[in-house]
């Protein structure tokens, strides 16, 4: 797989050398090793493993390139991205290898056969070589790919002719089942499981039971499947970008019935446009409210479409697009007030979404409040199209005063507190800034105390907060940090400014 990413990526540097033999070299222990080859060089008398200079001195004509182990993991994930177009249940199986949950999908394709030629058929146009086979279980499949030679209909009659490499246990078990003269896996189930267990290791016991289905093996997706998914599929390839936005709004109509029946509504949609080539583009637009308005759906993808850094390339065509619901949220009718006030709500988070699609995610943030009685960690700046935390803001009662200035400093502020009616009590003057503020009038305390069951070692003082305005009717939000019982000299601090 190495070469042939290389060779798809970079077709030019194999101009004129398809015949030639070709491997990719890394660092191992030291000394420089070959890591993969092509067919070209294997019949040469090449093999992995072998030090470059070796390989050179046998094949002087070996063309070499750095292996980038990295750039092959990304390239597998690009091919499980292409194949979520055949099944939802995508999972790696590095470092060269993909397997597919096709229950309930080979039907799309006439069966299991037309499936895979779908499939070998797609990859030999991006010049890759497969070796497909299917399994009851996800190891049966590894297995029947990468140790049979060619498809059987007897599917365990196959499994039993596999090597014991198919279990793909150790070296040392591996050897020592075939010292034992357990050379096929057929071997090793004609022996009871206790014995195998018993004098190879339990891994060997467990390997078998998954390689014939006896123990559940479940498949793990790389992408969790989304809970509303619609697709189109089509014969012929579209290129044009109206087009393919006007089966995106067919789409998103789809998906709002199937929410509709649910009463609930989408906040995080997901676009996979599938080209014919193999290459996958995705678009994702968020909302800050659940929707499943397809006018305002296909609007925010306008946008986000607009936003890209590379403009969309259909290249050949589109022959598939599906759209995912990945967070829905109950929705239930809308009463609209007289005063038009809901209304008034949704244009807010109609702007807020447009926004977000145009800037990102990151860029449009609202103030949450957080479950704290600790002023400076009672609300959180979040993305504004999360959802929203549990917690609730703190109001003050009817006619009363507000509990909290709007503005806070980030850090408190020190200030100077010069004279005091009583010990406890707030400050009767304080230097502020250089400026001297005389207190005509005080209201507290509020005391809070230090969240001391996050770190009951190191219970941060008490404060006592007071509001307090000065004869020129500025008023502030003061505290001091400590009580005369925990310090010696408690310190003052304006932690805000109230309007």
């Amino acid at each position: 797989m190495p070469i042939e990413r290389l060779r798809a990526r970079r077709p030019h540097l194999f101009v004129a050398r398809d015949e030639a033999p070709i491997a990719f070299a890394e660092s191992v222990g030291g000394a420089i090793r070959l890591a993969a080859l092509n067919a070209r060089a294997v019949a040469a008398g090449l093999s992995v493993g072998l030090t470059l200079a070796d390989a050179r001195a046998r094949v002087p004509e070996v063309e070499i390139f750095p292996h980038d182990p990295a750039a092959d993991a990304d390239w597998l994930e690009r091919l499980a991205e292409g194949a979520r177009r055949y099944s939802p249940a995508v999972a790696l199986d590095p470092p060269q290898g993909l397997v597919l949950d096709s229950g309930g999908v080979d039907h799309l394709f006439g069966g299991e056969r037309g499936l895979a030629e779908d499939i070998e058929t797609r990859m030999a146009r991006r010049g890759l070589i497969v070796r497909l086979a299917y399994g009851d279980t996800p190891e049966a499949a590894r297995a029947l790919a990468r140790h049979a030679g060619a498809p059987a209909p007897d599917e365990m009659g196959a499994i039993r002719r596999l090597p014991v490499a198919a279990l793909e246990l150790d070296e040392d078990a591996c050897a020592a089942l075939i010292a034992a003269g357990l050379k096929s896996v057929g071997d090793v189930l004609a022996r009871p499981m206790a014995t195998i267990a018993a004098r190879f290791g339990r891994e060997a016991a467990t390997a078998l039971r998954r390689l014939t289905g006896e123990e559940d093996s479940p498949l793990t997706p790389r992408v969790v499947a989304a809970p509303i998914g619609v697709e189109r599929r089509f014969a012929e390839p579209v290129a044009r970008t109206e087009h393919m936005l006007g089966v995106l709004e067919d789409l998103t109509a789809e998906a709002a019935r199937v929410l509709e029946e649910r009463h609930e509504g989408g906040r995080r949609w997901d676009a996979r446009l599938f080209r014919s080539d193999g290459e996958v583009q995705h678009l994702r637009v968020e909302t800050g409210q659940p929707t499943r308005d397809p006018a305002v759906l296909l609007r925010l993808f306008r946008e986000r479409i607009e936003a890209l850094a590379d403009p969309l390339d259909p290249g050949f065509g589109y022959d598939l697009m599906r759209l995912d619901v990945g967070l829905a949220e109950k929705l239930d009718a809308v009463q609209l007030r007289l005063e038009g006030g809901e209304a008034k709500s949704e244009a807010v988070a109609a702007l807020i979404d447009r926004l977000g699609t145009r800037l990102g995610r990151e860029r449009v943030r609202r103030i949450h409040p957080r479950d704290s009685h600790m002023p400076e960690q009672a609300e959180l700046l979040l993305p504004a199209t999360d959802p929203a935390p549990k917690a609730e803001w703190t109001r003050p009662e009817p006619g009363e005063p507000p509990l909290r200035p709007i503005h806070l400093f980030d850090p408190p502020q020190p200030i100077e507190s010069l004279a005091a009616e009583t010990p406890d009590g707030p400050p009767a003057r304080f230097r502020w800034r250089r400026k001297m503020h005389d207190v005509a009038r005080a209201e507290g305390p509020e005391r809070i105390a230090g969240e001391w069951w996050r770190r009951a070692d190191m219970a941060p003082p008490t404060r006592d907060y007071y509001r307090v305005e000065d004869v020129r009717g500025r008023r502030f939000w003061i505290f001091r940090h400590g009580l005369y019982t925990e310090t010696e000299r408690p310190r003052w601090y304006v932690h805000g400014l109230f309007a």
